[in-house]
């Protein structure tokens, strides 16, 4: 894939795991992906997904490494990590996956479009440029919380409508109820 350097709001483009990421500012989001759809040709978005980094610069402490032989809790290891994961920009991610899908085309060109937010800040909706973010942006305000500024109809899609926070995003409460056995008062 040509570089997507004409991109608008382009920040960084980059190549993991044979995909094509291209980050743009939270601002030209929507100049972006018109750009994307009507100069590159990436027609169709297949999936929006969002990714809570709540902590992800913190300083972890490695565990512990178990084999068969048991494990020795005197010597931490690094559970594979021989370094820790870069710094995020911002809490959330919110990921755009495209395809240039043409007609006979078996092997459709993807591209991740990628933007950063903190808690509260709106993402501009997509649903203008394609109609089918209208139900993954749905997804990722109900899971997430992410707002997404100007979507049509941003209710909730899969929790009830009266329910509390949501339920992916890394501080959401891990509670339950409590369990009460017979003959007690």
């Amino acid at each position: 894939m040509s570089s997507l350097q004409g991109v608008p709001g382009f920040v960084e483009e980059r190549e993991d795991h044979g995909e094509t990421t291209v980050v743009v500012e939270l601002e030209r989001l929507i100049e972006a992906a018109y750009w994307l759809r009507d100069e590159a040709g990436f027609n169709f978005l297949s999936d929006v997904a969002a990714a809570d980094y709540l902590d992800w610069d913190r300083p972890r402490v490695a565990g512990y490494w178990g084999d068969p032989r048991g494990r020795d809790i005197n010597s931490p290891g690094s559970w594979g990590l021989q370094s820790q994961p870069a710094p995020k920009p911002r809490r959330f991610s919110v990921s755009y996956h495209l395809l240039r899908v043409e007609s006979g085309g078996g092997n459709a060109p993807r591209l991740r479009l990628q933007v950063w937010c903190e808690e509260g800040e709106p993402v501009p909706s997509l649903v203008p440029v394609w109609p089918t973010a209208d139900w993954h942006e749905r997804e990722a305000w109900d899971m997430m919380g992410i707002p997404f500024e100007g979507h049509p109809n941003l209710v909730r899609i899969l929790m009830e409508d009266d329910w509390e926070g949501h339920p992916l995003r890394k501080d959401y409460p891990l509670g339950g109820e409590p369990v009460r056995f017979s003959g007690e008062e």
